[in-house]
């Protein structure tokens, strides 16, 4: 498992658990805030080979996409 699919299966559970709405914005800042985990993944993309950000973008924006609709 890579570690984008790790962290999106980490956050979910995270959500599942979370007791009442604060628990659950409070998963929702750390993983998609500005300073959040798959923000943070966002920012490593510049740092990327063109060919290596197209392929990881993608799964990032996947994790992004599955977090914001859980």
């Amino acid at each position: 498992m890579s570690d984008i699919q790790h962290l999106q299966t980490e956050i979910l559970g995270q959500i599942a658990a979370a007791p009442d709405e604060a628990a659950l914005e409070a998963v929702r800042v750390a993983a998609l805030g500005k300073k959040g985990s798959i923000s943070a993944l966002l920012a490593t993309l510049g740092k990327m080979s063109p060919d290596e950000r197209k392929s990881e973008g993608a799964k990032i924006n996947l994790a992004k996409d599955a977090v914001s609709r859980a």
